[in-house]
């Protein structure tokens, strides 16, 4: 059994043995069996594709119900447009909310392979249950206590998948950079790519269910739509328990939540207390400079200095130090820069919420105005939700180029290996999100002025202006998602502790979820401030008495008012230092 804090006594580490050989990983990493990690047989990228097998089955899930939810709520349980838009936004919200809680829990209890073990099989029952609810009969729904019925069954599948998807989705990624050796030159270099690959693949995936999927719930029917991915799911898994060997797992250390708690808690004791002026008297561990530990040190900044007081050292004797090596009363140093770390990173993180509010009208407001258009195209009539297909082709399109052209003329122009900074390509991706919403909102204005044209005002029927105008926005949305999406994935990975690695990849899953709970509550205060008196409103059931267009000239001022704040932000950035 552990020992109280107050009872631990200072340990000096001994050098590692991933050092004492090559055959050996140099960072710390252990095998299934707890044993130091051979270089040869484990990790890399045969790890990373059944990694990327399990993120591969769990989009197809995810993106099978999003795609083509807010048709199902519309006109299967006859949700109003507002309503369908703003469930959407929830539930997509939940599913981006829950990996905070499955970030914590890898971190804290069971680590990334395991937390995955116990989550991906809710998420394959959450799919049956979407499943039996799409497959019962037409007769136990049609009368209002079946319809009741039939609403909760609903509900209880799509919540279940956001709880499956919360123990995934922030472990894939971190698990999946895991597999690359932070010390080896060579390794790295293929971890940086790993993040694009990462996003590529889940594109596919995404591009996969608005098309086959799409086609099949609208011909065919959502039953056989929803088993697809449910078989997936359960193959990827056994696979990925098949390759547990091949696997490299870092060691648990404490809970970041606790370690974060404790800065704070030891900062405010001591906050009558003077920071020496040395940095060098602050508490850190001695260790070997041979140990794999030495890695995760992190250099003392002078930024946020109240919390310094967490690490000053004040005993003046070997028992009253003994008393002091309470974690919440004595921290490290590298523990009180980890805080700094998140701290730094917050505003970063801040200004995506705004981000992942445009990226959600591609799933709920872009897919109601579609469905106010001409969808024919030839003999070919295109679903709505499938014009999504446009931005993953975009991303498809745009990650090798993004790799194989524009990051090695930009490495001439600025010299950095990865050609942009970090901060740089958020920035590109912001601007290009915002770019999104002003073209969405011409293009409204342009569809209601047919429609005025036409005396379709009145009539809640398609006008006569193609789909494919909406096929531009999708495509800048497609590089704005590989700037800004990727983008942050990799950001969050490369500028959070090494403690910390799922819970920063979570705060992106945050990121997204706080952008869909601010679409709901944008729709939520449009739906009342626009309806007084009698007025239709600017998202009525009828978009073509509506004004869609003003509600995306909102979310076009938000987004540069965001962009504006994020540059302000950036430029003041510090990066991690370790």
């Amino acid at each position: 059994m552990e020992k109280p804090d107050e009872e631990r006594p200072l340990l000096h580490l001994q050098p590692s043995p991933q050092v004492a050989g090559s055959e050996h990983t140099r960072d710390g990493t252990v095998d299934i069996n707890n044993q130091p990690a051979l270089k040869n047989r484990t990790g890399k990228w045969r790890a990373c594709f059944l990694i990327l097998g399990v993120e591969f089955s769990k989009c197809m899930a995810f993106f099978t119900i999003s795609k083509n939810l807010v048709t199902y709520l519309t006109t299967v349980l006859h949700e109003s447009k507002v309503a369908a838009a703003r469930n959407v936004s929830a539930w997509v919200g939940a599913c981006f909310f829950t990996p905070v809680f499955g970030a914590f829990i890898a971190d804290t209890y069971w680590g990334r392979y395991w937390t995955i073990v116990v989550f991906l099989p809710v998420y394959f029952v959450a799919m049956v249950v979407i499943i039996a609810s799409a497959s019962l009969p037409v007769s136990t729904i049609t009368s209002d206590h079946g319809n009741n019925v039939h609403r909760v069954v609903v509900y209880l599948g799509l919540y279940l998948a956001a709880i499956g998807s919360g123990g995934v989705k922030p472990c894939t990624s971190a698990f999946g950079a895991d597999q690359f050796d932070t010390n080896d030159p060579a390794e790295l270099v293929k971890k940086g790519s790993f993040f694009n690959w990462y996003y590529f693949l889940i594109s596919t995936s995404s591009l996969l269910s608005g098309t086959v999927i799409v086609w099949l719930q609208d011909n065919v029917g959502w039953a056989v739509s929803y088993v697809i991915p449910a078989v997936l799911i359960l193959i990827c898994f056994l696979v990925f328990l098949a390759g547990s060997k091949v696997y490299r797992f870092r060691k648990m250390g404490v809970s970041p939540l606790t370690s974060i708690l404790q800065v704070f808690v030891a900062a405010v004791r001591k906050w009558h207390m003077k920071l020496p002026d040395d940095s060098s008297l602050l508490y850190e561990p001695i260790s070997s400079p041979s140990a794999a530990d030495t890695s995760h040190k992190i250099k003392h900044t002078n930024e946020f200095r109240f919390l310094d007081k967490a690490a000053i050292v004040s005993a003046s004797s070997d028992n009253e130090f003994r008393v002091l090596m309470s974690s919440w009363r004595l921290c490290t140093m590298t523990q009180v820069e980890e805080v700094k770390m998140l701290l730094r990173i917050f505003p970063i993180w801040a200004s995506f919420p705004i981000f992942y509010t445009v990226s959600a009208q591609m799933a709920s407001t872009l897919v109601e105005q579609g469905m106010l258009m001409d969808n024919r195209v030839g003999s070919f009539a295109i679903p709505p939700a499938s014009m999504s297909i446009i931005g993953v082709f975009s991303i498809l399109i745009w990650v090798p180029i993004y790799e194989t052209v524009l990051v090695p003329l930009a490495r001439h122009f600025t010299g950095k290996d990865k050609g942009f900074s970090q901060t740089q390509r958020l920035g590109i991706g912001q601007a290009l999100s915002m770019l999104t919403m002003v073209y969405a909102a011409l293009l409204e204005m342009k569809r209601l002025a047919i429609a005025e044209a036409k005396g379709l005002t009145n009539q809640n029927v398609p006008v006569p202006m193609s789909i494919m105008w909406q096929a531009p926005l999708y495509l800048v949305h497609g590089a704005a998602e590989v700037f800004g999406g990727i983008g942050v994935t990799e950001f969050f990975y490369d500028q959070s502790p090494e403690t910390m690695k799922s819970l920063c990849a979570a705060l992106g899953q945050l990121a997204l979820a706080s952008g869909s709970y601010i679409n709901s509550l944008l729709l939520g205060v449009v739906a009342v401030a626009t309806t007084h008196d009698g007025a239709p409103g600017w998202i009525p059931d009828n978009l073509n008495e509506g004004h869609l267009d003003y509600f995306f000239w909102v979310l076009a001022a938000l987004s540069l008012l965001n962009l504006a704040l994020f540059v302000h932000y950036s430029v003041r950035h510090r990066g991690k230092t370790s």
